[in-house]
C-alpha cells in the first residue's frame, strides 16, 4: 500500500512536469525515451540529443558517470529507481542544469557524494541502503525542492539541520530494517515539511520512540504498523496520544497496520480527542477479542474517517457492537469499504452524517432497513456489494430527505414492473445502477429529478417511449447495453451529455440532433454501424454539428456492414447521390421501368400470354419427341378418326347425337373419359389424343368459350405437328356465340371462327340427316394410308 501511495504521488509529479515540457518542445517525437525493463547494464550511448524524460528503471545498472549524461543538456527528468547502483557522485549531474526530477529509489545505495543541482524539485534516495541519513550540506542549498525521499538505519537530530531551511512539500523516510530503540525521538525536530510518510521496518514487532508530534507536517502517514502486545502495552497508543499537543497536523493515515480489535479500537478514540480533522486507515489486519466499552463521540476535529481492506482472523466477533460504534460517530464523512461487513445498523440518533461509503463489501438489501434518523446524508455508496432487488433500495432511501448522489453500482439489482411505484427521495440528483442485471423496465423506476443517471454494462434492449418524462435529466450512460436505435430527446427535454457505445446501434437516426438540441457530447462510437444510405444521413448531420460535441470521432465509428466497408471510418463512407435519392432514382430509373412494367402487364392481360407461353413450350417438347418416334411407331400414331372437345355442360348432345351418328359409321372417336392414361398429366393426355387423331372436332357454344381446357385442345389441336398442312380441325357450332362474350384473350377462337366454315346444328329435324351426312364427309379416311402419307411427308 505504501508503494502504491508513493507511485501515485511520483506519477503526478511526472504528470505535471511532462505538461510543462510539451509546451516548450517543438519537436515532441524526441524529448520522452522510455528503456525501462529492458536488461541495461549501464546508461545506452544512443540517447538522443534532445531526450528530456529518460525512463531507465528496472534494469541491471550499477554505475552512473559524467560521461553517460554530460551530453543531455536538455534532460529534465530522469527515472533510474529499481536498479543496482551502490554509490552515486551527484557531481556528474552538473552539467544538466536543467534537471528537475531525480528518482534513484530501490538501488542499494550505501554512499553518495553531494553536489548542489539548484533547479531539482524532486529527489528520491529512498529504500536504499544508506546507515545514516544522506543529507549533506549541499543539499540545503537545493531551495527549489519539493518532494525529498530518504532511508535511513538510524537517526539522528543534526542530520536534519543542514536542510531545517527549506520549505519542503513533502518528505519520505524509510526506516531499515535494524532500526532499533536508542536512537533520538526528538530526531525529526527541525524538519521543515508540510507532509511526512514515515516507513517502518516490516519486521515481527516494532516498539515506537519517535516523537512525530514535533514535526511542523499538517499531513502525517505512517505504515507498516505492527502492534499485536497486550492491549496495554503497544507503544503506538503512546506515540497517538502524543498528536493530542499538535494543533497544526490535520490529515493522519497508517497503512499496513496489524493489532488487536481492542487496540484498534483504542486508536479510533485516541484520534477522536486530537485536532485530527481527516483521518484514512488502510490495509488493517485484526485478531483477538472485543471488549464492549462505551465509545466517547464528545469534542472531537475530526470530519472524515476512512477504513479500507479489513481482514478479520475472529469468526465469533460481535459484529453488531461494531457497527453501532460505526454508525453513531458524529461526524461527516464516513468510509468502511473492503471490510467483509454484512450489515450497518441505523443511527440511533439524528445522525450529522453527510457522505457514507460502504463499497465492497457484503451488504444486502436490509441494510439501513426502516431507518429514519440519516436525513442529512446526501452521498452514498453501496457499490460493489449483494444488493438484488431495487424495489428495496428504493424504500430505503426514501427516508433519506437530503440524499442527492446514491451509488449502487456493480451488485445484482433488478427491478419488476409487478411491484409497483417506486417512492424515491425527491432530492435524488446522481443514480449510478451501473454493472447490474437490470432491463428496459428500469426506465419505470426512476428518481422524478435526477440529472446525472448511469445506466451503462447492463442488460438494458430499448428505452420505452412511454416513459414518465425526466425533464431534468442531463447527463445519461447506457454504454454496454444492447440497444439498437440513439434515444430521442422526446422524454429527456434537458439532455445535454449522452454515452451510449460499445452498443448495438446500426442506423443512428439522422433527426437525433433535431430531437435533442441541448445535447452538448456525445459518445456513440464502438457500435456494428450498417452503411447504408440511412447511416449517410447521420454521417452528414455529424458534420454539421461542432467537432467538440461528438466524442471519439473519427477513430471510434466505423462501418460494420457491409462486409465490403468492414474497417472503414463513418467519415470515408461514400454512397452515390442517385442510389440514396429514392425520388431521383424514381425518375431516372423508376419511371422507365415501370411503363415497360405497364406496358408488359396490359399486353399480357390482353392477349394472354403467360398462357400462350406455357402451350408454346408444351407444343416444343411435343414436337421435339415426335422427331424421335421411329418410322414403324409413327404409321401407328393414328388410332381414331376424331378427337372430340366439348364442354362439360354441353356432354349430353355429344353422347347422345355426336357419339352414336358417328360410331354407326365405323368412325373411331377419341374421348377423355375413355382414352385418357391414368397417370399422365391433363396436358400430356390432351396432346397424344390429338397426336393419335387425324380430325380434332370442337363443339362450340357459349360453355365452350368459358372453358379453360377446352381453349388448351383448340391451341394444340390448331398445333397439329402430324397435320399441320392439312384441314384437320372441324367446328360444329351447337348453339350461337355471340361475339361480344368471347373474351379477348381467346382470339385464336375469333380468327378460326372468321376464317373457317363450321357446321351449324340445326334446330329442325329435317335438316339432321344433311348434317351428318357433311360431318361424315369430312370424316371419311382410312387411317392406314394417313399415317403411311404422314410417314413420306416426315421423311
Amino acid at each position: 500500500m505504501t508503494k502504491m501511495n508513493s507511485s501515485i504521488f511520483h506519477f503526478a509529479v511526472i504528470f505535471i512536469l511532462i505538461l510543462e515540457i510539451r509546451t516548450q518542445l517543438s519537436d515532441e517525437s524526441e524529448f520522452l525515451v522510455d528503456r525501462s525493463k529492458t536488461g541495461l547494464t549501464h546508461v545506452p550511448k544512443d540517447l538522443s540529443l534532445n531526450t528530456t524524460i529518460l525512463d531507465i528503471s528496472q534494469n541491471y545498472i550499477s554505475e552512473l558517470q559524467t560521461s553517460d549524461i554530460i551530453s543531455l543538456s536538455k534532460l529534465k527528468i530522469l527515472i533510474i529507481s529499481h536498479n543496482r547502483i551502490q554509490y552515486l557522485d551527484m557531481s556528474v549531474f552538473k552539467f544538466n542544469q536543467e534537471l528537475e526530477y531525480l528518482d534513484l529509489s530501490h538501488n542499494k545505495l550505501e554512499k553518495i557524494s553531494c553536489h548542489p543541482i539548484l533547479n531539482l524539485k524532486h529527489l528520491d534516495l529512498s529504500f536504499n541502503a544508506f546507515d545514516t541519513l544522506p543529507i549533506c550540506q549541499e543539499l540545503g542549498n537545493m531551495s527549489q525542492l519539493e518532494f525529498l525521499g530518504l532511508s535511513a538505519t538510524q537517526l539522528q537530530k543534526s542530520s536534519m539541520l543542514p536542510i531545517a531551511y527549506l520549505h519542503i512539500s513533502k518528505v519520505l523516510l524509510v526506516l531499515g530494517d535494524t532500526y532499533g530503540e536508542k536512537e533520538d525521538p526528538e530526531s525529526l525536530r527541525d524538519l521543515n515539511t508540510q507532509s511526512l510518510h514515515i516507513v517502518f521496518p516490516t519486521r515481527n514487532e516494532f516498539h515506537f520512540i519517535l516523537d512525530v508530534s514535533v514535526s511542523t507536517a499538517i499531513s502525517l502517514e505512517l505504515s507498516n504498523i505492527k502492534c499485536v502486545l497486550d492491549d496495554n502495552g503497544c507503544s503506538f497508543q503512546n506515540v497517538l496520544s502524543k498528536l493530542q499537543k499538535n494543533s497544526r497536523l490535520s490529515n493522519l493515515t497508517l497503512n499496513n497496520i496489524e493489532t488487536t480489535w481492542n487496540s484498534f479500537i483504542m486508536i479510533l478514540q485516541l484520534v477522536w480527542h486530537t485536532n485530527i480533522k481527516y483521518f484514512s486507515i488502510s490495509n488493517v489486519k485484526l485478531h483477538g477479542r472485543v471488549d464492549f466499552r462505551d465509545f466517547d463521540y464528545s469534542g472531537t476535529s475530526l470530519k472524515a474517517l476512512s477504513i479500507h481492506q479489513v481482514a478479520n482472523d475472529v469468526f465469533s466477533l460481535p459484529q453488531g457492537y461494531i457497527y453501532k460504534i460505526l454508525s453513531n460517530m458524529n461526524i461527516q464523512h464516513l468510509t468502511v469499504s473492503a471490510a467483509h461487513m454484512v450489515h450497518m445498523v441505523c443511527p440511533s440518533q439524528i445522525s450529522p452524517l453527510l457522505y457514507l461509503n460502504f463499497s465492497n463489501n457484503l451488504l444486502t438489501d436490509t441494510v439501513f432497513e426502516n431507518c429514519a434518523n440519516l436525513t442529512n446524508l446526501k452521498t452514498l455508496s453501496l457499490q460493489m456489494n449483494q444488493l438484488k432487488e431495487l424495489a428495496n433500495i428504493v424504500h430505503m432511501t426514501k427516508e433519506m430527505k437530503s440524499l442527492q448522489q446514491l451509488d449502487v453500482s456493480r451488485n445484482s439489482l433488478k427491478y419488476d414492473e409487478s411491484e409497483g411505484n417506486c417512492p424515491w427521495t425527491r432530492g435524488l440528483l446522481s443514480l449510478n445502477m451501473s454493472s447490474n442485471i437490470l432491463t428496459d423496465s428500469v426506465f419505470r423506476c426512476l428518481p422524478p429529478r435526477v440529472k446525472v443517471l448511469d445506466l451503462h454494462n447492463n442488460r438494458i434492449r430499448s428505452i420505452p417511449k412511454d416513459v414518465t418524462s425526466l425533464e431534468t435529466l442531463q447527463e445519461l450512460n447506457v454504454a454496454s447495453n444492447s440497444l439498437a436505435h440513439l434515444p430521442g430527446c422526446g422524454t429527456f427535454s434537458s439532455l445535454s451529455i449522452l454515452i451510449i457505445d460499445y452498443n448495438s446501434v446500426s442506423n443512428p437516426s439522422a433527426d437525433f440532433f433535431q430531437s435533442c438540441q441541448k445535447i452538448r457530447s456525445l459518445k456513440a462510437g464502438n457500435n456494428p454501424f450498417q452503411c447504408t444510405c440511412e447511416l449517410r444521413d447521420f454521417i452528414q448531420s455529424v458534420g454539421q454539428v461542432s467537432s467538440e460535441v461528438v466524442e471519439d470521432w473519427p477513430d471510434s465509428y466505423k462501418c460494420d456492414y457491409p462486409e465490403s466497408y468492414k474497417g472503414t471510418p463513418l467519415k470515408d463512407f461514400r454512397v452515390s447521390q442517385l442510389s440514396c435519392n429514392t425520388a431521383l432514382l424514381i425518375v431516372t430509373i423508376g419511371v422507365p421501368g415501370l411503363v415497360l412494367a405497364v406496358t408488359v402487364t396490359v399486353l399480357c392481360i390482353y392477349l394472354d400470354l403467360p398462357w400462350y407461353l406455357r402451350m408454346v413450350l408444351q407444343w416444343t417438347q411435343t414436337r421435339r419427341r415426335a422427331r424421335n418416334v421411329p418410322l414403324g411407331e409413327l404409321q401407328r400414331a393414328l388410332q381414331f378418326h376424331a378427337f372430340i372437345s366439348y364442354s362439360g355442360h354441353d356432354s349430353a348432345w355429344v353422347k347422345n347425337e355426336l357419339i352414336p351418328n358417328l360410331e354407326k359409321e365405323d368412325i373411331r372417336i377419341c374421348l377423355h373419359e375413355r382414352n385418357f392414361v391414368p397417370g399422365k398429366s391433363i396436358v400430356e393426355n390432351i396432346i397424344n389424343c390429338i397426336e393419335k387423331s387425324y380430325k380434332s372436332i370442337f363443339v362450340l357454344s357459349p360453355n365452350f368459350v368459358h372453358s379453360e381446357w377446352c381453349h388448351y385442345e383448340l391451341y394444340f389441336a390448331h398445333h397439329n405437328l402430324f397435320n399441320e398442312e392439312t384441314n384437320n380441325l372441324i367446328l360444329i357450332l351447337l348453339d350461337p356465340i355471340p361475339k361480344y362474350s368471347i373474351p379477348s384473350s381467346y382470339h385464336k377462337l375469333k380468327a378460326l371462327m372468321a376464317q373457317r366454315t363450321y357446321l351449324e346444328w340445326p334446330k329442325e329435324k329435317s335438316k339432321h340427316g344433311l348434317f351428318w351426312a357433311n360431318l361424315r364427309a369430312s370424316i371419311n379416311i382410312k387411317l392406314m394410308d394417313k399415317a403411311k402419307e404422314i410417314s413420306h411427308t416426315q421423311i
